[in-house]
């Protein structure tokens, strides 16, 4: 801490002990201010001016230190200078004072605050940001809200002392009147309680309830004036109660829902059900690692005390059971199954035609309109793909395309190009390096896996140049040629160019959301990256909602699912009440080998975000069933508050990361610290044993050596 700010904390401390210590609190009590009121009056027809600068210094202090009797202080000030001059200065003073307790609080706590805090704190200053005002003059307009407890938790979040003075003054002008009034009939009252009626405080209760019905008007009015270009469009009745668009698995979760709770609800699909995730990306690409790991495997079988073997295989075999798998697994996603559940799915292309209607061209011929009350869009991104001059000529494969396009090939591409170096291609580089292809991975930026830790990204690289992957990081991709019947690609690096001949070229440099032919532009719902939401997922217009990777922020199958429960909850049972999308606990994993997962903060963000942070680091390597296993390689990493057990975030690099994660984001999830994790029974031998082993680590760094210093001398006395 400052010294300026332990300087200013001995102040209020010293000024809060003396107003004890000399008991001044008897001078603020009912009857004291009711026998002194004749001298009170006199004193001020004496000497207007200067009594008027005493008070209003009196009443600023006390406020300002948050001290008790502000209610005995505004009746003296009706008794003294009457309603309309009590009520000028009780306002200006009592606003003043609570603004300066404000900006105490937030010199002396708020940087300790956020520090312990942080991510919850983030959270409410967004509220803030947004509707923060509005709370604090809600709460002002109810007195039996203690007043020195807004100051000083207001003081806590970002609110500018400007908004927070302008929103108390108006705020606190009602309660002022009624308070400076009864002092104005100080004669008249025998206690406190004679203010606050239970009719007085039912009124102030109506007024504190009134913004809160204020702004369901203004809502209503911006719904008006958002829907004004469709006046008289909207239908009386409505064919069904949700429309989903897309079945991938944002779309798939939403109409499950609807569907659970007996809304009437239609699905639509122009191609595969189940989406990206089923059908290009998340299933076919672990199952193309799993084969790939196989392979690895048996070429290094002298780990598990056998033969090293080059493995033999069918190129198109392998691809073969890729679709296999993906059939194997299309049921769950299946129209059949989703009708048995009650959702009515069309195949075809939907289109907005207005905020109620759904125009779909069947992929069977015709079109079929229907009318909704909700609307969610769901419909995915897709592969990115660079304007690369000359891209086109030599042509390309993406994560989407390359599953049907390699399957007609005999063999594994002998020389694969891979652009990008974020998760998508590093798994792929790595398995199809491990498969036999020579694989040459090309990323702009300084390292792979770019939003990991230095660490991390050194880790994957090595790994991927163990497999034979040539790893190019900080190089330019400029253009694709064709040369003497070859196809090169064509990179800049440090300022010189050099080129790579290939056979097969794989973009993978991230994924756009699919904006386009759904109506969004002729409807004017704004879009940028991604369609535009409010935290409830609601679009532009109230009733048309966004989910999965066309919403973000995050392009993830498991995000995607969970903001379909708030995208359905919401479109169905919104009138009653909202629930915002909780974004606060999010995982994800890169499926290279060995597998990188993570929840939280890691160093890079913690120290962008300025928040500070412990690290504990658990080597896997020291883990008994990765040694059996020949898996031990790799580390437990956990970013906790400085000096606390709470977890801010983890990244575990090894064998079945993504598994092992699972515990923390429980743990992160419903506010569990590490000696939580430490007391848990883990079976032995197991691979989970290293969060144990990791929250182990912590808690030795965080032993109590002064008192294990007194344990010891206890032992040593008990020996005699």
């Amino acid at each position: 801490m400052s010294t300026r700010k332990i300087f200013l904390l001995v102040v209020l401390v010293a000024g809060i002990g003396a107003f004890f210590a000399f008991d001044l609190g008897r001078f603020l009590s009912l009857d004291y201010l009711k026998l002194s009121q004749a001298a009170f009056a006199d004193l001020y027809a004496q000497h207007p001016w200067q009594v008027a600068a005493a008070y209003f210094a009196i009443y600023v202090t006390a406020t300002a230190l948050s001290l008790p009797g502000a209610a005995i202080i505004t009746l003296a000030g009706g008794a003294i200078f009457g309603l309309l001059w009590g009520t000028v200065i009780v306002s200006f003073a009592s606003t003043i004072g609570a603004t300066l307790a404000f900006l105490v609080s937030r010199f002396i706590l708020r940087s300790t605050v956020e520090s312990r805090f942080g991510q919850r704190l983030a959270e409410i200053n967004r509220g803030v940001e947004k509707d923060g005002a509005f709370y604090l003059f809600t709460l002002r307009l109810i007195p039996v809200v203690p007043f020195f407890l807004i100051n000083l938790l207001m003081g806590l979040t970002r609110m500018k002392a400007f908004t927070f003075y302008w929103v108390s003054q108006i705020g606190m002008l009602a309660g002022t009147l009624v308070y400076v009034n009864a002092g104005t009939q100080l004669a008249r009252l025998d206690s406190l309680q004679g203010i606050l009626s239970p009719a007085l405080l039912g009124s102030f209760v109506l007024l504190g309830i009134f913004p809160l019905i204020a702004r369901r008007i203004v809502e209503a009015v911006q719904k008006r004036k958002v829907y004004a270009r469709w006046r008289g469009v909207r239908p009386r009745t409505f064919d069904r109660n949700l429309v989903v668009i897309g079945a991938g698995a944002g779309g798939l979760v939403t109409a499950y829902i609807a569907a659970a709770v007996k809304a009437k609800v239609t699905l639509v699909e122009a191609h595969k059900m189940g989406g990206d995730c089923l059908n290009y990306g998340c299933v076919p690409s672990k199952a193309l690692i799993k084969s790939a790991k196989l392979a690895h495997q048996m070429r290094h079988g002298a780990n598990y005390g056998l033969n090293d073997t080059a493995p033999t295989f069918n190129f198109k075999a392998v691809m073969q059971r890729i679709h296999d798998v993906i059939r194997a697994i299309e049921p769950h996603d299946s129209i059949e199954r989703y009708n048995g559940l009650g959702v009515e799915v069309l195949q075809g292309y939907a289109k907005l035609v207005n905020p109620w209607t759904v125009e779909i061209a069947l992929n069977g011929g015709g079109t079929q309109r229907l009318t909704a009350r909700s609307i969610v869009i769901a419909a995915g991104a897709r592969p990115f793909v660079p304007p690369l001059p000359g891209l086109d000529d030599v042509g390309y494969v993406t994560s989407d395309t390359l599953w049907d396009e390699f399957a007609k090939l005999d063999e594994v591409p002998r020389r694969l190009v891979v652009l990008g170096g974020g998760p998508i291609g590093s798994e792929l580089a790595q398995s199809f390096a491990r498969l036999g292809s020579q694989v040459t991975q090309v990323e702009m930026a300084p390292r792979i896996m770019i939003r990991e830790d230095e660490e991390v990204s050194a880790l994957a690289k090595a790994s991927l140049e163990a497999d034979g992957v040539v790893v190019l990081t900080g190089h330019r991709a400029l253009r694709c040629e064709r040369v003497d019947g070859q196809k090169v690609l064509v990179v800049e690096h440090g300022g010189t160019e050099k080129r790579i001949a290939f056979d097969q070229l794989l973009c993978a440099v991230g994924r756009s959301a699919r904006l386009t032919g759904y109506g969004l532009e002729e409807l004017g719902i704004p879009t940028q990256r991604t369609v535009e939401t409010n935290e409830y997922l609601q679009t532009l217009y109230p009733n048309i909602y966004a989910a999965g990777d066309v919403a973000g922020p995050y392009q993830f199958t498991h995000v995607a699912a969970h903001q379909a429960w708030y995208a359905a909850v919401n479109a169905l049972f919104g009138d009653f009440k909202m629930f915002k999308a909780d974004y606060s606990v999010i995982p994800w994993a890169t499926f290279i080998d060995p597998e990188v997962a993570r929840v939280g903060l890691n160093e890079q963000e913690a120290k962008e975000k300025g928040i500070p942070y412990e690290v504990t680091t658990y080597g896997i390597d020291d883990l008994d069933r990765a040694i059996a296993d020949s898996e031990a390689h790799g580390f437990v990493k956990v970013l906790t508050v400085p000096g606390k057990d709470r977890i801010l975030g983890v990244t575990i690099v090894g064998t079945h990361a993504g598994d092992l994660l699972a515990e923390y984001v429980l743990a992160m999830k419903h506010g569990l610290g590490l000696n939580k994790i430490l007391g848990t029974i883990h079976t032995y031998p197991t691979l989970a044993e290293a969060n144990k082993y990791a929250a182990g680590e912590w808690k030795r760094a965080h032993v109590p050596q002064r008192l294990l210093a007194w344990v010891q001398k206890f032992h040593d006395w008990r020996r005699g």
